[in-house]
C-alpha cells in the first residue's frame, strides 16, 4: 500500500509538471481542467424555472412560527407580482413536522406545519416554489449519536460553530450530507412536491480533517490531506479536484433522489461566481436549470457594478438558462446586521444594475418577523416596473462584441493563496475601465474558448490569465486567425493549466515577444513615455495629447521582440529614487524598451508586459484608464456597437430579443459610488445614444421605459441616434424592430 501511494504521488507530480490532464485516482475526468468541457447543457428548461421573473425568498428564523404574519407575506407576494418563491424548510431547523431522526424541529413550531401553509398559499398564487435547506450546522444530540458527522479541524478537534456556540459545524463531504440530508430532502419532496431545493451553505465551512475526509481523499488520490488551504503542492492541487468531485457527486445524489417525486425538480446550489469560486462553474451550471447569485449587497470598497459583474460571470457558463440576482435589503458584511435595512437608493442601484446585466431579481428577506418596514415600498416599485416592461427584459441576447476572460484555473493553480492580488485585481481593473469607457462587454469563461462560444465576439481581453493549457492557447490562436482581436497583460499564458511556469509564453507567437526569464519589480517611481514625436495622433494617445509621460505599473516582465514592430507608442522610463528629494530625477529619460506591443495579422494583438490593469484598480489613475480604453479602440476595428456621449459614470449594456433592441443606462454617478450605501441619486444628462444597427434590422419606434414616453429617433445608414434628456438612476432605450 505504501508503494502504491508513492507511485500515485509520483504520477501526480509528473502530470502536474507536464500539464498532461491525467486523472487523479478515481476523480471524474470531467472535473479535470486538462480535459475538454462544455457550457451549460441545452436541455429544455422546465417551466417552473423559465417562467418566474420576480422571485421572493422568506428565510425564517427559529421563533418565526410563533410571531410571523403568514397573511401579510402572501399579500406582499401578490402585491409585488412575484411569481417565484423560496421558503425555509429544513436542515439546521425544520419548519414542518419532520419524522427524520435528528432533524431539529423549531421549538416554536408546536402542531403547525409552517412550510406546508406557505407552500399551499404560494401555490394558490400560481408561484414556482423552491424550498431552502441549510445543512452546515447541527446540535449536541447529533454530535453524541454520530460524532463522525461533525467537521474536524487540523488538530483533530470537532468544530463548534463560530457564531452559535451551542451548535456544531457539519462535514459536507461525508454521511451527514450524503445520507442525513438526502433523507431530509426526500421527506420534503415526498410531502410537498415542490419544484426544487435551494441549498444554502452546502459546500463546507473550510477544510475538514474527519476520518471520512482523510480516508476518502487518500483512497482517491494517495495523498494525505494538505495542511494549508493555499499551499502550492501536488496534494493541494489534488485536494481542489477531490473537493469538486465530492460536491458534484453530492448534487447528483440529491438530484436523483428528489426527481423520484418530481421529474423536473432540481437542486439549485448556492455558490459563488467568477475566478475565485472554488467550485467548477461549468459543472454546477450544467446541472441546474437556473442559478441564483447570492451577492446580496456590497460592503467595504465594493463598486456598485459588482452585481453586474456577477451577472456576466453566471451568464458566461449558464448560456440561455435563467440567471437570478439574489439581493438583500440590509447592510452586509463584515458585521452582518441581518435585521438591518439599508437605504432605498442603495437597494435600487444594486437591483437595477443586476437587471441591466441580464438577471432576474430575487429579494431575500431574512426573518419573517418585520422589525423595519422601510424596504417594502422600494422593492415593490422595482418589481412592478419589471412586470410592466417584461417583454423587453426576457429572452435577451447580449449584443456586446467585447469579451473579458476570467479563469478559475488561474486562480486555483497560479493564484493559490494570493488570488485576489494575482488574478482578481487585474480583472477588476479592466472591468472599471470598460464601465467608465461605456463599452458594452461580456465575461467569458476560459474553458469556453471554442469557436461556437467566441463567434459573437470581435475582441477578447485577457487580464493576466496566466494559466492556459496548450489547447486553450491553440483556441486563442484560431480566434485571432479568424479575425478576432486579442488584448493581454503581464503573465498571460506564462503558466500551463496546472500553474507550472513555462520557459516562455504559450502565446509568444501572438504577442511577438519572448520572455527572458526576468521579472522587474516592484518598479517604484517608473514611467511610460508617450512617443508623440514618432507617432503623432496615434489612437493610443486619445485624451493624452498633452501628456509626455504617465506612471508605470509595478511589475514588469523583461521580454525581447521576435520581430520588428511597425509602431512603438509607449516606451519605458526606468525606476529612479523617490527619496531623498534631492535625488528624485530620472537617470535615463528615453529608452527603446516597449511597454506595449502591437501586432496585426488577420486580427490585432496588443500585449502589455506589465500590470497596468492591476495598478489601475489600485490607484484609479485617469491616464491608465485612457490607455486601457484606447487599446480597446485600437484593437476593435469594427467600432463599438453602441456609443453613449454625455456626463456621468454609466454602466451601459445592449440587448436584442425577438421584438426589440434595448440599451440600459445605469447611472452610477454618486459620491458613494466606491463606498456605499448610496443616500440619493444625482441625475445626469443629456445622453446621446448611437447604436450601430445589426444587418437587416429596421427600427420602427423608440421609447424610454423609465420615463415612460416615446422618444424621437434618427437613422443615417446603419447608425441610429436617440437623445435621452436625463437619467436619474436608470433608463432603458427600447427600440422596437
Amino acid at each position: 500500500m505504501r508503494r502504491l501511494i508513492s507511485t500515485r504521488r509520483e504520477f501526480l507530480q509528473t502530470s502536474a509538471v507536464a500539464g498532461s490532464g491525467a486523472t487523479f485516482g478515481r476523480i471524474a475526468p470531467s472535473l479535470l481542467w486538462g480535459q475538454s468541457s462544455s457550457s451549460a447543457e441545452s436541455k429544455s428548461i422546465p417551466v417552473w424555472a423559465s417562467k418566474p421573473t420576480r422571485w421572493m425568498q422568506l428565510t425564517l428564523v427559529e421563533d418565526d412560527p410563533a410571531h410571523f404574519d403568514l397573511a401579510f407575506w402572501l399579500d406582499y407576494f401578490k402585491r409585488t407580482r412575484s411569481d417565484g418563491v423560496c421558503l425555509s424548510g429544513g436542515g439546521c431547523v425544520a419548519y414542518y413536522p419532520t419524522e427524520v431522526p435528528f432533524h431539529h424541529r423549531s421549538v416554536w413550531l408546536g402542531d403547525r406545519d409552517v412550510l406546508g401553509e406557505l407552500v399551499a398559499g404560494c401555490r394558490k398564487l400560481d408561484m414556482s416554489v423552491l424550498v431552502r435547506t441549510d445543512p452546515h450546522a447541527t446540535y449536541d444530540d447529533v454530535k453524541i449519536a454520530h460524532p463522525d458527522w461533525i467537521a474536524v479541524d487540523i488538530d483533530g478537534k470537532p468544530r463548534r460553530h463560530w457564531s452559535s456556540p451551542e451548535m456544531w459545524v457539519t462535514c459536507c463531504y461525508g454521511p451527514y450530507n450524503f445520507e442525513f440530508m438526502t433523507a431530509v430532502h426526500r421527506e420534503i419532496m415526498s410531502r410537498y412536491r415542490v419544484d426544487g431545493l435551494f441549498i444554502n451553505r452546502w459546500d463546507g465551512s473550510g477544510m475538514c480533517y474527519c476520518q471520512h475526509c482523510v480516508n476518502s481523499f487518500e483512497d482517491a488520490t494517495g495523498f494525505d490531506l494538505p495542511h494549508l488551504a493555499g499551499e502550492q503542492s501536488p496534494s493541494h492541487r489534488a485536494y481542489l479536484l477531490w473537493r469538486q468531485e465530492r460536491l458534484i457527486r453530492l448534487l447528483d445524489v440529491w438530484n436523483a433522489e428528489i426527481r423520484k417525486f418530481n421529474r423536473e425538480a432540481a437542486v439549485i446550489p448556492n455558490n459563488g461566481s467568477g475566478a475565485l469560486t472554488p467550485l467548477n462553474a461549468l459543472e454546477t451550471s450544467r446541472r441546474a436549470p437556473m442559478l441564483a447569485a447570492d451577492r446580496q449587497a456590497r460592503h467595504g470598497l465594493a463598486a456598485p457594478w459588482l452585481i453586474g459583474k456577477t451577472a456576466k460571470e453566471y451568464r458566461a457558463t449558464m448560456g440561455d438558462k435563467p440567471v437570478i440576482g439574489l439581493f438583500g435589503v440590509g447592510l452586509e458584511e463584515p458585521y452582518r446586521w441581518k435585521d438591518s435595512v439599508t437605504s432605498n437608493a442603495e437597494i435600487r442601484i444594486w437591483v437595477l444594475d443586476a437587471i441591466a446585466n441580464g438577471m432576474r431579481p430575487w429579494c431575500s428577506k431574512f426573518s419573517g418577523t418585520l422589525h423595519d418596514q422601510r424596504w417594502l415600498k422600494g422593492v415593490e416599485e422595482v418589481y412592478l416596473w419589471t412586470e410592466k416592461n417584461q417583454p423587453y427584459l426576457t429572452d435577451r441576447r447580449s449584443l456586446a462584441r467585447v469579451g473579458l476572460v476570467y479563469s478559475q484555473q488561474t486562480a486555483w493553480y497560479y493564484g493559490e493563496g494570493h488570488a485576489d492580488a494575482k488574478v482578481e485585481n487585474y480583472a477588476l481593473g479592466w472591468y472599471q475601465a470598460l464601465i467608465e469607457s461605456r463599452i458594452p462587454f461580456d465575461m467569458v469563461h476560459d474553458r469556453l474558448l471554442d469557436p461556437g462560444h467566441l463567434a459573437r465576439y470581435g475582441t477578447l481581453i485577457l487580464p493576466n490569465v496566466a494559466a492556459l493549457s496548450d489547447a486553450q492557447c491553440d483556441q486563442l490562436r484560431a480566434f485571432v486567425k479568424s479575425g478576432g482581436n486579442l488584448i493581454a497583460t503581464h503573465e498571460t499564458s506564462l503558466y500551463d493549466e496546472w500553474g507550472t511556469r513555462r520557459s516562455n509564453f504559450g502565446l509568444a507567437d501572438l504577442f511577438g515577444v519572448n520572455w527572458t526569464g526576468k521579472v522587474e519589480g516592484p518598479m517604484l517611481n517608473s514611467y511610460i513615455r508617450l512617443e508623440h514625436d514618432t507617432l503623432p495622433h496615434h489612437v493610443l494617445f486619445t485624451g493624452l495629447d498633452d501628456a509626455p509621460r504617465v506612471i508605470n505599473g509595478v511589475s514588469r516582465l523583461e521580454v525581447t521582440p521576435r520581430e520588428t514592430f511597425a509602431e512603438t507608442p509607449l516606451t519605458l522610463i526606468p525606476s529612479y529614487p523617490d527619496l531623498p528629494m534631492e535625488k528624485v530625477y530620472p537617470r535615463t529619460t528615453k529608452t527603446d524598451i516597449s511597454c506595449l506591443y502591437l501586432r496585426q495579422t488577420v486580427g490585432r494583438v496588443a500585449y502589455f508586459p506589465f500590470d497596468l490593469d492591476r495598478t489601475f484598480w489600485e490607484v484609479l489613475c485617469a491616464d491608465h484608464l485612457k490607455l486601457l480604453r484606447n487599446t480597446v479602440l485600437w484593437a476593435n476595428t469594427e467600432g463599438p456597437v453602441v456609443e453613449v456621449d454625455g456626463p456621468g459614470f454609466l454602466d451601459v449594456t445592449v440587448w436584442k430579443n425577438a421584438g426589440s433592441i434595448t440599451i440600459h443606462l445605469v447611472n452610477l454617478t454618486n459620491p458613494m459610488a466606491m463606498k456605499g450605501p448610496y443616500r440619493d441619486f444625482f441625475p445626469v444628462g443629456p445622453q446621446t445614444v448611437k447604436l450601430r444597427l445589426p444587418s437587416n434590422v429596421r427600427p420602427s419606434h423608440a421609447r424610454l421605459l423609465v420615463a415612460d414616453r416615446s422618444v424621437a429617433l434618427e437613422v443615417s445608414g446603419s447608425m441610429l441616434t436617440v437623445t435621452v434628456p436625463s437619467v436619474l438612476d436608470h433608463e432603458v432605450v427600447a427600440i422596437d424592430i
